[in-house]
């Protein structure tokens, strides 16, 4: 008997794949994938662990969805993902709605589970091993047409401080090569324009098969492909090879932009944070890489209240911020989670860290204002993703434009592109923070 299944995917791409793999294994079974909750026979929620802030998101949508089954518009609710790998006991205890959870190492069992809940009335848990666990399949996108992930690699051996990836992923295993190009191949083929190559470590691709680094040999086999545009997305700084370098600055296809979260520029935290890098490193990577790739823009993460922060180490990563003029960074106030060396050591309270956070944010709107600024004048090809009503204007994004975590660059254009068409701009203006042109 054919059910109706609802998915809702939170936190990373990296989890949307694994949903994208779940809705297409649960299809193939003869069920239903259905957009909306409210009459649905199952809804899954794909959660994210990473942070505390992140599962109190899941709950509440979790939470949402339990009214719909206590209206009678929802039979049963099976939550999957880091959530329910990290807090298993507490998830299955705590919210007596949900009906059953997988974890991070067995999406691959989301059909038998479905069949566990409504045929026969049990509340499977699930916890296949996180070390061994598929990563291949088929997938349903749940991206717009134009533009989708590729997941190169599963897991981390990074074994940084403050993060619980490791232990909700798994250690880092990269797919063989012949099997990325089989599935990019079919994403190029159903169209896709824009490829976003993903993983926690993009770097250490294929050091765990023989031994070497292999991202630049990918890339140069993914540019073959009939993509338009391929992006880079968290790369270790440490781990960035020479020919990796060479690939982006000589592959056209290969965006300018590159992905490197570094955390913090203070020695002392960065050694605490157990991270391999220093300010002087960085600085150089930095350096060696806006020299070598024409256009480049970079994006960053960083943690503010870290272990160890004094005024004196916060005031340091702010004059970085604003020496290095870091195109785009996210900052995050520091987030004691349970189970991590950092939640161990002594730190900032919450709200000092949430100040600092606001603090560097300020400093890095400072940054993007002066680079909108410098930038005004200049031609940009644009991919069209759809039209503002309220604004009046088309919009889309620029090579310096991930999409879901950068701005979009809004235009006026006389002859209507369609979404997902290639159109040149000119940037002519800034509109709260983010760049307006005209089609040319």
């Amino acid at each position: 008997m054919p059910y109706k299944n609802y998915f809702l995917s939170l936190g990373c791409a990296k989890n949307q794949v694994n949903c994208e793999q779940m809705m297409s294994l649960v299809q193939a079974a003869g069920h239903e994938i259905v957009p909306d909750p409210a009459g649905a026979d199952v809804a899954v929620v794909n959660t994210c662990g990473f942070l505390a802030s992140a599962c109190e998101e899941a709950i509440g949508h979790i939470l949402d969805l339990a009214e719909l089954k206590r209206a009678g518009l929802l039979k049963k609710i099976l939550v999957t993902g880091c959530m329910a790998q990290r807090y298993q006991a507490d998830v299955l205890e705590e919210l007596p709605e949900i009906d059953g959870i997988l974890g991070t190492g067995s999406y691959g069992d989301i059909v038998p589970a479905i069949a566990q809940a409504l045929e026969e009335n049990l509340r499977p848990c699930l916890l296949g091993n996180i070390h061994t666990a598929p990563q291949n399949g088929p997938r349903i996108l749940s991206t717009p047409p134009w533009y989708a992930y590729l997941r190169i690699a599963e897991g981390c051996d990074n074994h940084c401080a403050y993060c619980v990836i490791p232990s909700l992923r798994g250690k880092y295993r990269s797919r063989p090569m012949g099997e990325l190009l089989d599935e990019a191949a079919e994403l190029s083929a159903a169209g896709v324009k824009e490829l976003l190559v993903i993983a926690q470590d993009i770097t250490r691709y294929g050091t765990d098969l023989n031994g070497e680094h292999q991202l630049a040999a990918l890339l140069r086999e993914l540019v073959k492909l009939d993509f338009h545009w391929i992006r880079l997305h968290y790369l270790y700084p440490d781990e960035i090879t020479e020919e990796l370098i060479d690939a982006v600055a000589q592959e056209p296809k290969i965006l300018p932009y590159l992905d490197i979260p570094i955390q913090h520029c203070n020695d002392g935290i960065l050694k605490a944070m157990n991270r391999r890098d220093t300010k002087a490193s960085i600085r150089a990577l930095f350096r060696t890489l806006r020299e070598r790739i024409p256009g480049l823009v970079l994006r960053t993460s960083l943690i503010a209240g870290l272990p160890g922060e004094g005024e004196a180490e916060f005031e340091e990563l702010c004059d970085f911020l604003r020496e290095q003029k870091i195109e785009r960074a996210g900052v995050f106030p520091f987030s004691p989670e349970e189970g991590t060396r950092a939640a161990r050591m002594d730190h900032s309270d919450a709200q000092e860290a949430a100040r600092r956070a606001e603090l560097a944010v300020d400093v890095q709107s400072d940054v993007i204002d002066e680079y909108n600024e410098s930038v005004l004048g200049e031609e940009r090809e644009v991919l069209c993703e759809g039209f503002d009503g309220q604004a009046q204007m088309f919009y889309g994004r620029s090579y310096a434009e991930s999409p879901e975590i950068d701005g979009r660059i809004y235009f006026t254009a006389e002859e209507a592109p369609e979404p997902g068409d290639f159109v040149a701009v000119r940037l002519t203006g800034v509109m709260d923070g983010e760049l307006t042109g005209e089609r040319v």
